[in-house]
Order: structure tokens, then sequence, then C-alpha cells
């Protein structure tokens, strides 16, 4: 198994960070409205700003900034900064293909 497969394992071996990712499969209903931060003109549809995430978690900020970092790495989910904000959303195209393996190699 190749060392990005052994990082995604290890970034879905925590509640908390597999939460976030289930929360983000449908962030409109598990989060306030989003993107007030985001430029006009620009878009990042289905992302969710740091303090939204902590606010759902219940976790402190620099927990969860950690947390979202291993998730990001791992290359689970995507980041666009926008001044200060940062927003996540899943990445659907890494996660299918994760399924994809679990489902042809495990």
């Amino acid at each position: 198994m190749d060392k990005k497969t052994l990082d995604i394992f290890k970034a879905l071996s925590n509640e908390t960070r597999l939460n976030i990712l289930k929360w983000l499969k449908n962030p409109d209903e598990n989060f306030p409205p989003q993107g007030l931060h985001i430029p006009e003109g620009e878009t990042f549809p289905n992302s969710v700003c740091v303090g939204s995430i902590c606010d759902k978690a219940g976790i402190a900020q620099s927990t969860i900034s950690h947390y979202l970092d291993i998730l990001l790495r791992a290359g689970l989910l995507e980041a666009k900064r926008c001044g200060k904000w940062t927003y996540y959303r899943r990445n659907e195209d890494a996660l299918q293909k994760f399924a994809t393996l679990l489902q042809t190699e495990l």
C-alpha cells in the first residue's frame, strides 16, 4: 500500500475527522450559510469556514485546524483562503478513488 493510502487511513482513524467529512457531505444541512468572506465574483461551492466547523464540533480552533490539515494533506479536503478566513470542502474525486480502492484491493 502506498504512503498516500496510508495517510488516508490515518486521517480517517479519528472520530472528529470522520464527522467533519460527514458534515461536509451536506454542508447546507449541517452549517449556517457560508461564503460571506469569499470575494465577489469568486466561488468555492459546498465549502465551510473553520469557525463554523469549530462551532459544530465544540472543539478549539487549534485542534480543528490541525485535523483539517491532516485531512487536507491526505487529499480528502480542498481549501481556499480568503483573507484571514479559510474555507474547506470535500475532495469528491479523492474520496471516490479511495472508495474504488477499498472495493478492488481490500
